[in-house]
């Protein structure tokens, strides 16, 4: 059936199984994003303040509370945005 000039081929249907792999992907890479700078705030934190405090000059206990708001914030938005709808879609499907 040709709908708008396009057919069945050549139009991209979004299905279940297409959201599920996208959402598990995109879990995958926020969730390894996260990982990596949770570690590099636990093992390095020096050198991570020394590589931000040259951009923007800001002391150590502002930057502390920032990477700490950073994380938190991140991993909320990691959580609502790509673990549940990932999560519901395979419940779904």
């Amino acid at each position: 059936m040709v709908l708008f000039g396009w057919s069945e081929k050549e139009r991209n249907i979004m299905d279940i199984q297409t959201l599920t792999t996208f959402f598990m992907w995109c879990t995958v890479m926020n969730g390894a994003l996260l990982v990596l700078w949770t570690i590099m705030c636990l093992f390095a934190p020096d050198l991570v303040y020394r590589t931000q405090s040259r951009w923007f000059p800001i002391s150590r206990e502002t930057f502390n509370v920032v990477i700490y708001c950073f994380l938190g914030a991140f991993k909320i938005f990691f959580l609502v945005f790509n673990l549940v709808p990932y999560l519901a879609l395979l419940i779904i499907g």
